[in-house]
């Protein structure tokens, strides 16, 4: 089995910078952003706008990636 700590596979020094800052963002903020691009998408396809509606309703899965990756870095750490 692989060893996950292992020092040849650390990350750099930027990484480990973005990661503290965003750490600092609850939650909360992705889900929420998730659900408003959900919400926004809804009301431009009732708008009958609907390549507006495609583009927007195409950011809720990237912003719960985002949660998902902001919750690992808490829990976990970077290495």
């Amino acid at each position: 089995m692989t060893n996950l700590n292992n020092p040849e596979h650390s990350e750099g020094n930027l990484t480990k910078q973005i990661e503290e800052q965003t750490a600092k963002i609850p939650s909360t903020v992705f889900l929420g952003a998730a659900i408003a691009a959900m919400a926004i998408s809804l009301t431009c396809k009732l708008m009958k706008k609907d390549d507006k509606a495609l583009f927007v309703g195409q950011w809720a899965a990237p912003f719960l990636l985002l949660g998902i990756y902001n919750k690992i870095v808490k829990t976990n750490g970077s290495d």
